[in-house]
């Protein structure tokens, strides 16, 4: 008995079970939200931007963020202090917000301001700022309301990253999954075991949507929803990160690069979406406006599959994380800087090469846009006679 509460006990064993509890709970808990999802027709609309021609549930937001919390909850965890009760207050915020635009769509302004009003609830509440730039362009301490304003536009900027990149099948998914898993490391190797223990339940919340995001058959988005939630809970961990190593001259274990190192981590995104808004504003068009000048979307006009579109992405990222690990002690913060920007321009310019020739207005989806609901049932309904009528001339034949 005594063996089994000191297995119980240990951490270690407890952030390997959440991981797997995770796991099995997403993976019970979409079948269902996909079948509901089908009987309220609750599906992702299709638009001129979309990279799906089928109607497919959108609540996979749900299970990520049901089977996050449960499997955080189940321990525990003295040392997980104030700043996780704020995380998951501002994530319950969150979640209705984006179940809401999920089901009934809302403007990007009061999208906006809901999210402000739960990354303030975490930054004032909780005090958790950036507060020190670790000398990067020469900036040391910052003032405390700079602070403040810094912090919440890294939050809100992670958060609508993701939700951006959340365009193509897997790839919102295994950034968050990759992501998730090394933010778990990081804080397992410096003793913050309830942060290591939240951002692996996040990860194998995120194994279990893969599972049927990839899949053909039964396949679910995870929506706004889903993408608040993994965006916010990154911003989170990035936040955490930078701030908890900004007295590494004090303390050995921790690192004088963790800025860059977290950037590094979330390059894709980060990337993405500063390439988007470049793009945006030097063209006079709104940066909130959706298109389909992504990168992931010109892999997918250029031919790339889904999964293999993904990949190409995931490998760049890790890729280029992997490269900064074996040379971070050779340089400083400003050169390493440097070096990202002259990868994002290397990033920018391949991006343009791809879409060249690519004209997305004449993608063919114009069928599906602005099509109001009973329309698109009629659509889907048409193509099940179809496939129907093909497989009975094949079984007559």
């Amino acid at each position: 008995m005594n063996e089994y509460l000191q297995l119980l006990s240990n951490k270690e064993f407890q952030i390997i079970v959440s991981f797997i509890i995770s796991i099995v709970i997403t993976v019970t808990a979409i079948p269902v939200i996909i079948n509901i999802s089908k009987l309220k027709d609750l599906m992702a609309e299709i638009e001129l931007r979309s990279s799906h021609e089928e109607l497919t549930p959108t609540l996979g937001g749900v299970a990520i963020f049901a089977a996050t919390l449960i499997s955080y909850f189940i321990w525990d965890n003295p040392n997980e202090g104030h700043e996780i009760h704020l995380a998951v207050a501002s994530l319950i915020i969150l979640f209705f917000l984006g179940i809401k635009d999920d089901i009934l769509i809302l403007s990007p302004k009061k999208k906006l301001f809901i999210q402000i009003a739960a990354a303030l609830l975490l930054i004032t509440f909780g005090d958790l700022r950036i507060s020190t730039f670790y000398g990067l362009l020469g900036i040391n301490n910052i003032p405390y309301v700079i602070s403040i304003a810094f912090t919440l536009f890294i939050i809100i900027a992670i958060i609508n990253a993701i939700n951006l990149l959340d365009g193509i099948d897997g790839l919102a998914g295994t950034v968050g999954f990759v992501s998730s898993a090394i933010f778990a490391y990081l804080f397992y190797s410096l003793g913050l075991f309830a942060l290591a223990t939240l951002a692996l339940s996040l990860a194998g919340s995120l194994v279990g949507f893969l599972r049927f995001n990839w899949s053909t058959k039964n396949k679910i988005f995870m929506g706004d929803t889903g993408s608040m939630i993994l965006g916010f809970l990154l911003a989170f961990f990035a936040v955490k990160y930078i701030v908890f190593n900004s007295s590494y001259i004090y303390d050995p274990r921790l690192v004088k690069d963790a800025p860059i190192l977290t950037i590094i981590i979330l390059l894709l995104p980060l990337f993405d979406t500063l390439r988007m808004f470049v793009i945006r504003l030097s063209t006079g068009v709104s940066p909130f406006k959706g298109d389909r000048k992504h990168l992931h979307h010109v892999l997918i006009d250029n031919g790339f599959s889904h999964i293999g579109a993904t990949m190409i992405l995931i490998a760049f990222n890790l890729t280029v994380l992997v490269l900064y690990s074996v040379i971070r002690h050779g340089y400083s913060n400003h050169e390493v800087l440097l070096g990202l920007l002259i990868t994002f321009l290397i990033y920018c310019y391949i991006a343009y090469l791809l879409s060249k020739n690519i004209d997305t207005n004449t993608v063919d989806r114009v069928k599906y846009t602005k099509i109001d609901k009973v329309k698109r049932l009629q659509l889907v309904e048409e193509k099940k006679n179809t496939n129907l009528s093909s497989s009975q001339s094949q079984a007559t034949e």
